[in-house]
């Protein structure tokens, strides 16, 4: 039996070598995402799950629904929008999630990258979803406003991250100093909160989040409000910020609250190449992914095509450029006007 049994392996193997040699050759892209506690990694895992294409995988066989042949996405967890920004530029991180105003500051090179400069090999992918930023105190706090975090401890999350230049341009535009200003993981900042060792926590995602559902559920936390005079300079001041709220019932007993929101766009180093990029992004928005999507994080439901695409201040890659053109959401590239002839 077990002569009979190798037998058959034996036989099979010629037409499996075969198999493997009409595959085409694994390789993999990554996306930088964000903390493991926030909106940035889980969306990374969806969308890598969406556009990854391995050798053999039997749902991709259909045209257009993956990505490129062989292609593995994988999404890597990371300090946040800033240290993406600069990984991408630097060809450290093949892809990343940032928010857009972050964006458009790198490739400026002012704000958080004064420093470093410029960041000129960004390229735009995909304008995914918006992101709101949510203010929590202890619920037992006499914290109303932003205004009342003068002179308190606050956590402004991960250094390097889109949550931590956001919550400081928020308390420039109301003018507060707070007493204290710790840059900690998000599970770290919710411990804190919980402990009494902190007043607040800025924390900047999508809507519901587990970690805020579960500070709020348990009676820990509650939401302030951004809004008012301060909110309109913030906004004024910060290109891609706008005025936005967190739903009634997002969280458990908790009322509608005004707040702002940015923008998270899927990021690209500009030598990547057009073909794999445009695969990408033609999967990322395939109908017959729609289903993927909605079935994941709630900010998953927000990634369809828009004109929004076409109001970017920093450059689309020429890959998803093609894209876009392809399916209306840009206009088409003027005709190349003949050279004039030279005269006999």
């Amino acid at each position: 039996m077990k002569f009979r049994l190798f037998a058959a392996l034996i036989c099979l193997l010629p037409a499996a070598a075969a198999l493997a040699q009409n595959l085409p050759p694994r390789r993999s892209f990554e996306i930088a995402t964000g903390p493991v506690a926030g909106t940035y990694f889980p969306m990374g895992e969806l969308i890598a799950r969406v556009v990854s294409h391995p050798p053999g995988l039997a749902r991709c066989e259909r045209n257009a629904l993956c990505g490129p042949p062989g292609m593995v996405v994988l999404a890597k967890s990371s300090d946040g929008a800033v240290f993406n920004v600069l990984a991408v530029n630097a060809g450290l991180a093949a892809s990343g999630l940032a928010q857009g105003n972050v964006v458009a500051d790198a490739v400026a090179g002012r704000g958080a990258f004064r420093k470093q400069g410029r960041q000129t090999h960004i390229r735009v992918m995909a304008d995914l979803f918006p992101e709101s930023m949510q203010i929590l105190v202890a619920r037992s706090s006499p914290i109303k406003s932003v205004k009342d975090l003068r002179g308190k401890r606050v956590s402004l999350g991960n250094p390097n991250s889109g949550a931590d230049v956001i919550a400081g341009e928020i308390l420039a535009a109301y003018g507060v100093r707070p007493k204290a200003l710790l840059r900690e993981t998000y599970e770290v900042s919710g411990g804190l909160l919980r402990k009494g060792k902190i007043d607040a926590l800025f924390f900047l995602g999508g809507a519901p989040n587990p970690l805020i559902s579960d500070l709020i559920g348990r009676g820990d936390a509650r939401l302030i409000p951004i809004d008012g005079p301060g909110r309109s300079r913030l906004i004024a001041k910060v290109k891609g910020l706008s005025a936005d709220i967190i739903p009634p019932g997002a969280y458990r007993g908790t009322p509608r609250v005004e707040t702002i929101s940015c923008h998270t766009l899927w990021i690209v180093k500009d030598s990547a190449p057009a073909d794999a990029v445009y695969d990408l992004v033609r999967a990322l928005y395939h109908p017959s992914n729609r289903q993927i999507l909605a079935d994941g994080p709630s900010p998953a439901q927000e990634i369809k095509l828009g004109e929004t695409i076409s109001l970017l201040s920093v450059p689309l890659h020429p890959g998803a450029a093609k894209f876009y053109r392809e399916a209306g959401q840009l206009p088409a590239p003027p005709p190349v006007k003949p050279l004039p002839k030279k005269k006999q």
